[in-house]
């Protein structure tokens, strides 16, 4: 506990930073940027949640974010942060205090080798759904997350603090004029600080050839290897997968991709997770443009339960569309549906969640946002704890934010 307790301070430290030596940036008030300099946004925003057999509650939450981005081709170098704090005004204090996400992305290109290196780093009272913070009704743009969501948390929850670390490394070379190989790692930890969800650590090896049949189109086969264990237990689960698949931009602005391939699980208590399969699989289409942005993907594998289970088979599936109405309203929607199924029984736990936001510019510095989130989670054959959400729940917010004027969209 003490070493998440560290990380976390550390992480406060690093994004309050972040924030305070950020300089004055333009910047537009819907879609994702990713500028040769520091982009920032300062909200203050309201919400009211109430649901189903639950308590209504009113909070107040103070938030900032930023993106950069230094465009070099070849040395890349991404931060997106967004953080914040929330205060109740009425009803239960479980999502009182901080809540940060930071991405940190390094990349070295050379003619022939190409390494990068991620950290994707968060703290939250809940599990995350809409916008880059996860935070639903703070007014952070809900359209195109950079990086997607996580597949680690697609269980529900809340008054649940939780700190999901992933950290990985890759390296690619080409071998030929058209193809290519590549190996990446990456390690991520589950840290549950109310002790209220099993702790969870993930390690994922990964190989990959991929050949290039055209300026648009490419090949590619995969074969990777993960392990699931839980630190407080003996249990580890181990699943191998290998699939093919196959990417194509069909034009400047729209691309798809697709693969899929089986996947083989066991683990070394075949009483608690008995050995099986199931099919992996990949697919996501994505569209920019310079007013509007839209993506969408489904994924289907195994995860190491979402804190809640040992080991999960789950399909997930999520949209998100941002349009910009000139010169001063943007309108963001996004979606999903997850569904986690046990690897030991016949029970599953399914959800949905959707949120819509309009943000209109007063002037060239100054908004006003207003925006719904909705969410719904049932589950069948499994007994879950009360801090996993079993019914629908609303959340609307409203607020205004310092947010300087984008010069140049991204196009």
């Amino acid at each position: 506990m003490r070493h998440v307790l560290k990380l976390v301070v550390l992480f406060s430290a690093v994004g309050t930073a972040a924030v305070a030596q950020v300089q004055p940036a333009a910047v537009g008030p819907g879609l994702t940027v990713t500028p040769a300099h520091p982009v920032y946004a300062l909200r203050y925003s309201q919400t009211v949640q109430a649901g189903n057999g639950t308590p209504t509650l009113q909070t107040s939450t103070l938030s900032g974010d930023l993106s950069y981005l230094n465009q070099s081709d070849r040395r890349p170098f991404q931060v997106d942060y967004s953080g914040g704090y929330t205060w109740t005004l009425s009803g239960p204090s479980y999502q009182n205090g901080l809540f940060q996400h930071l991405y940190l992305s390094q990349g070295f290109d050379w003619r022939k080798v190409k390494i990068n290196f991620n950290d994707n780093v968060s703290y939250l009272p809940q599990a995350p759904t809409t916008g880059f913070s996860g935070i639903p009704g703070i007014g952070e743009p809900i359209g195109t997350p950079n990086p997607g969501p996580t597949s680690s948390q697609l269980i529900l929850t809340q008054n649940t603090h939780v700190v999901d670390n992933s950290a990985d490394g890759s390296f690619e070379t080409l071998i030929g004029k058209s193809t290519a190989v590549s190996a990446e790692g990456r390690y991520e930890l589950l840290r549950y600080t109310d002790a209220n969800a099993l702790d969870t650590d993930t390690f994922t090896g990964r190989g990959e050839l991929n050949e290039r049949l055209t300026g648009r189109t490419s090949v590619f086969g995969r074969y990777s290897y993960t392990q699931f264990s839980y630190p407080d237990y003996s249990i580890t689960i181990q699943t191998t997968a290998a699939q093919a698949g196959i990417e194509h931009r069909w034009t400047r602005n729209l691309t798809t991709s697709f693969d899929a391939g089986p996947e083989w699980i066991s683990s070394n208590d075949s009483g608690l997770v008995p050995s099986s399969n199931t099919i992996a699989a990949d697919a996501t289409v994505s569209y920019l443009h310079r007013l509007s942005s839209f993506s969408a993907s489904y994924n289907r594998g195994v995860n190491g339960g979402s804190g809640y289970l040992y080991g999960g088979m789950y399909d997930n599936v999520n949209g998100t569309f941002t349009h910009e109405f000139e010169p001063s309203l943007t309108l963001g929607l996004s979606g999903g549906y997850q569904r986690t199924d046990t690897l030991n029984t016949n029970g599953a736990i399914t959800a949905e969640f959707g949120g819509v936001q309009a943000t209109y510019r007063v002037n060239d510095s100054l908004i006003v946002f207003a925006n719904y989130t909705g969410t719904n989670q049932t589950s069948s054959a499994i007994q879950l704890p009360s801090n996993v959400i079993t019914a629908l729940q609303n959340t609307f917010g409203f607020g205004i934010g310092y947010q300087p004027r984008e010069a140049h969209p991204r196009q």
